[in-house]
């Protein structure tokens, strides 16, 4: 897993190391600590993901509005 914060994440970059931390959780064999850990850093990448979603929406739906004001 990497150490870079979320905040400095990509949507892609937090999106495929997201997908590496459910394929670990769901291998098993982990001990408790790093299961929290990866859950955890799991929570933080999803978050990021979610931000990085909110803002694309949010600059579509103002290129839609411009639009319409155009016309």
């Amino acid at each position: 897993m990497s150490d870079t914060p979320t905040t400095e994440l990509g949507y892609e970059a937090a999106r495929d190391e997201l997908l590496d931390v459910v394929r670990l959780l769901e291998q098993g064999g982990l001990d408790l600590d790093a299961s929290l850990a990866l859950w955890e850093r799991g929570e933080a990448l999803a978050t990021r993901c979610e931000e990085h979603l909110a803002g694309a929406r949010t600059r579509i739906e103002k290129a839609l509005s411009s639009d319409e004001d155009a016309d």
